[in-house]
C-alpha cells in the first residue's frame, strides 16, 4: 500500500525483536548475538514455549549478562501466533514502539533488519519479502518454494491484499499499528497468522511496505511446518476471501 506520501510519521520509538522459540536450544544463542550485533540499541524478547530442550534455560544465561535481552516463559507449545501475541502484549506494556517479528532458526539475517526499521521511518508495517524484485530464498528444495509462493498468490487473490508475500514472517511494526488491528480476536496459527496480521493492516488502511530480503533454510533443528498449519491457512484464508466478497455484495465493512 501507499499513501503518496502525504501522511507524517512519528519517531520509531524503542525497538524489540521478539523470536518465538520451541526447542531452539543449538540456535537461539548465535541469533541473539547477531540481532545484538545487527541492531546494538534494540532490546530482544525470547518467548518460549517451555522447550523439552532447554531453549528456556539458554535463553535465562543469556538475559543474565545482557540486560538488552529478556525472557518470556510461557507454559507450554500453544503456537507461533499464540507465542507472537503474547510478546507484542509485553512489548506494547514495556513502551516499546517497533515491534519485529523474526524467527530463531537463521532464516531471517538479522544483518538486514536495519533495512526493515529504515523502511518503517515511512510505514505503519514493513515486511521482508522473498518476493519482491531483489528478494531470494537460499538452499530451499523446490516443493517447499512452490508451496510458499503459490499460498502467497493464493491469499493475495482472494483476499485481495496488494503484497506479493503475505506469508512471510520478518516484519516489523509500529506498536500503534498493532494496536489498531484488532489482535483480541486472532485465532490463527502459523503462515495463517501471518496472513491474517497482513490483510487486517490493508483493510484498516495501513501504509504496508515490502523489502526485499534473502531468506535462508535453516541449518540447524527442525522445522515447525506441519500439514496441519498448511490445511488451517487454506481453510482460513478461503473463509476470509467468501466473507469479504460477501461483505462487499452487501455493503457490509469488513468484519
Amino acid at each position: 500500500m501507499n499513501d503518496g506520501g502525504q501522511r507524517r510519521y512519528g519517531p520509531l520509538g524503542r525497538t524489540l525483536v521478539i523470536i518465538p522459540t520451541y526447542n531452539e536450544a543449538e540456535n537461539i544463542k548465535p541469533i541473539v548475538s547477531r540481532v545484538r550485533a545487527a541492531v546494538p540499541d534494540a532490546h530482544v524478547l525470547v518467548a518460549d514455549d517451555n522447550s523439552p530442550d532447554g531453549t528456556g534455560k539458554v535463553a535465562d544465561e543469556i538475559a543474565a549478562v545482557d540486560d538488552q535481552v529478556h525472557v518470556l516463559h510461557r507454559k507450554g507449545k500453544e503456537g507461533l501466533g499464540a507465542a507472537y501475541l503474547a510478546g507484542f502484549r509485553w512489548g506494547i506494556e514495556h513502551d516499546y514502539g517497533v515491534l519485529v517479528e523474526m524467527d530463531a532458526d537463521g532464516s531471517h539475517q538479522p544483518e538486514e533488519l536495519p533495512r526493515l526499521l529504515t523502511a518503517l521511518k515511512g510505514a505503519d508495517l514493513v515486511l521482508g519479502s522473498r518476493w519482491v524484485p531483489g528478494g531470494r530464498v537460499v538452499n530451499w528444495p523446490k516443493h517447499r518454494e512452490m508451496l510458499s509462493r503459490g499460498g502467497s498468490t493464493y491469499s493475495r487473490i482472494l483476499l485481495g491484499v496488494p503484497i506479493r508475500d503475505v506469508t512471510g514472517g520478518f516484519r516489523a511494526f509500529r506498536a500503534q499499528t498493532l494496536e489498531g488491528l484488532g489482535l483480541e480476536d486472532v485465532a490463527s496459527q502459523g503462515y495463517c497468522f501471518q496472513v491474517d496480521l497482513a490483510r487486517r493492516a490493508v483493510e484498516a488502511g495501513y501504509n504496508v511496505v515490502e523489502v526485499p530480503i534473502t531468506f535462508v533454510e535453516r541449518e540447524l533443528g527442525d522445522s515447525k511446518m506441519s500439514r496441519d498449519i498448511v490445511v488451517e491457512a487454506l481453510w482460513r484464508v478461503t473463509a476470509w476471501g467468501v466473507g469479504s466478497r460477501a461483505n462487499k455484495l452487501l455493503g457490509r465493512k469488513p468484519s
